[in-house]
């Protein structure tokens, strides 16, 4: 995937005095690149899959699938779904099949990100019970021009007073606007650290995430990724604000970071000290 660069990399130069040398140099930038795209790549991965659990989370507030005590009303969500098209059978029971449908030609959300295609979720009970599991699998589904594949499960862990749930994606692919793909799969954990006093009002909802992925370019090239500093996906803002990721590379170690809390779109990668570079999360 080609990303925008906000701020050039300064060049590495190293002087080969041999030909065994210059091979070896070529070898090590080229790594070095990969693991760049890589990086980003599975910046814009993680960003989207906490964007489809807003989506996931709406869904279940505004038909009343978050559980006993929780009572949907307007105005207390971000509206992702004001564009879209919710069913949700059967009328009673569980388990249920929720299809979010965005249309084949896309629409807005009021924060001008745009969604088109089909969300079908599957829950075995209300979302916010413990043991309940929620697999969601996408059609056709892009956001800001990302199409994003794969099955993606949450079974829900939270114990007394605390809220989690463990996330586990598998066969994931995102597809850029310009057409290069990669795949994407791990395992993570999910914690709302804020927000739940407040079931009713979704906009103060704060969530940590941690675990590990791997990411794969078209080519096959591989990279682990771990969460070393807990991520921040607050409802309220757009994409993941704060926490770092790191990227190991064959020789080398990249670090993804996802600022300090502003809500903006902007994350920063550096390889082993050189100069970050900055790259958009959609």
């Amino acid at each position: 995937m080609k990303i925008k660069i906000i701020f050039p990399i300064a060049a590495i130069a190293l002087i080969a005095f041999t030909g065994c040398k210059k091979d070896n140099t070529t070898t090590d930038d080229s790594e070095i690149e990969t693991t760049f795209e890589l990086s980003a790549n599975e910046g814009i991965a993680e960003n989207l899959t906490q964007d489809a659990n807003e989506i996931l989370n709406e869904a279940a507030f505004d038909n009343n699938l978050q559980g006993a005590g929780f009572v949907a009303s307007t105005g207390q969500t971000n509206s992702i779904l004001a564009c879209a098209t919710v069913t949700v059978t059967p009328a009673s029971g569980f388990p249920k099949n929720v299809v979010i449908d965005f249309g084949t030609t896309g629409c807005a959300a009021p924060n001008g990100i745009v969604r088109r295609g089909i969300i079908n979720v599957n829950i075995t009970d209300s979302l916010r019970r413990p043991g309940s599991v929620a697999t969601m699998t996408f059609n056709n589904y892009y956001v800001s021009g990302f199409k994003k594949e794969g099955t993606i499960t949450w079974t829900n862990t939270s114990t007394t007073g605390i809220k989690s749930w463990k996330r586990v994606c598998v066969g994931g692919k995102i597809t850029a606007p310009n057409g290069s793909f990669w795949l994407h799969e791990g395992t993570q954990n999910i914690v709302q650290t804020a927000g739940t006093n407040t079931p009713n009002f979704l906009m103060d909802d704060v969530f940590s995430i941690t675990g590990n992925r791997t990411v794969t370019n078209a080519a096959g090239r591989v990279r682990v990724g771990t969460i070393i500093t807990a991520l921040q996906k607050k409802t309220n803002c757009d994409n993941i604000d704060q926490g770092i990721y790191q990227i190991q590379g064959p020789n080398h170690v990249a670090v993804i970071n996802y600022g300090d809390g502003s809500c903006d779109k902007i994350a920063t990668i550096s390889i082993d000290g050189r100069t970050p570079r900055t790259f958009l999360l959609r």
